[in-house]
């Protein structure tokens, strides 16, 4: 288990991390999520042990991480902008990692690099971008930490990469408990794999809880009123993120139960109502706007 508590941290007068408290469990994927320059990079340098807050803490299966080798052994970072010898080549990485990581599985690594077709004695610098990030993987799931991080690891990579990497962690989590914690802006990429999501704003966690929970406390509406009031109804009765009004349709994005939602509608007695699906996109832009991150106010 990952704990952050009540973590801050700035670069001179620009706060990045901003009193964060946040839990991530073992065995699941956990998706951090956020707004440009919200925090994501540094709250997994930190996390990692790279970068050490100015308050709070960051504990490790109840160890802090900064400065300590028991805890940062624990964790594989792999970040967005990755590091890797000068006319180095795979096998001189995978000679460094395991040095450093004594659990670090080289038949594994083989296997990998097959699997995926690189070739381990040809200089990295000649890789592509894509190529590299895929390293990067076989390297982080060939450690055998407990957690991986990984920082915009899916950009750069094609389809069926994408879909090997994604079942590549599935695998690990079964066999051994692995805990992927993603960094992304696609939010896409990280919906069919997060189990559980952290959504960061301007340096602070809005929250931290389960895709699922979170699907079933935000829903979208579209309804059709007899009186124009009845929105104002609607309003009062519910808690409401966001309003799209095109001709007589209302599309409407409320929190709440669906219980609740279904019965204040039935209430209203609209013309037509249908409650739909959210994607993790949506969901992401219905909380920012509510902290007045909105992209009409930034084309206006």
């Amino acid at each position: 288990m990952i704990e952050f508590v009540n973590v801050c941290k700035s670069f001179g007068d620009i706060k990045a991390i901003d009193g964060v408290s946040a839990v991530i469990e073992e065995g699941h994927v956990f998706g951090l999520i956020g707004t440009n320059g919200a925090g994501k990079s540094t709250l997994m340098r930190l996390a990692a042990g790279v970068l050490r807050p100015d308050s709070g803490e960051i504990r490790v299966d109840g160890e802090p991480v900064y400065d300590n080798p028991s805890a940062k052994g624990k964790i594989f970072y792999i970040s967005d902008e990755q590091y890797f010898f000068r006319n180095g080549t795979p096998e001189d990485m995978a000679v460094l990692y395991s040095a450093y990581y004594p659990g670090f599985d080289r038949e594994k690594w083989r296997e990998l690099m097959g699997k995926f077709g690189l070739d381990a004695g040809r200089k990295i610098n000649t890789f592509s971008k894509g190529m590299k990030k895929q390293l990067s993987v076989i390297c982080g799931v060939s450690a055998n930490t407990r957690y991986l991080f990984c920082d915009e690891t899916f950009d750069g990579l094609d389809p069926v990469m994408r879909r090997g990497v994604k079942m590549l962690f599935v695998r690990e989590i079964e066999e051994r408990g692995l805990t992927p914690v993603i960094a992304s802006h696609n939010l896409r990429e990280l919906e069919d794999i997060c189990e559980c999501i952290g959504l960061l704003h301007a340096g602070g966690i809005l929250f931290e809880r389960e895709l699922d929970d979170m699907k079933l406390n935000i829903h979208k509406v579209q309804c059709v009123f007899r009186e124009e009031e009845m929105i104002n109804e609607l309003k009062e009765s519910l808690t409401v993120l966001g309003i799209e009004k095109r001709g007589a349709l209302y599309t409407v994005t409320v929190r709440g139960s669906r219980e609740d939602v279904t019965a204040c509608l039935e209430r209203l007695e609209p013309v037509f109502y249908e409650l739909l699906p959210l994607s993790l996109e949506e969901i992401f832009i219905s909380e920012t706007e509510v902290k007045g991150y909105d992209v009409k106010s930034l084309l206006l």
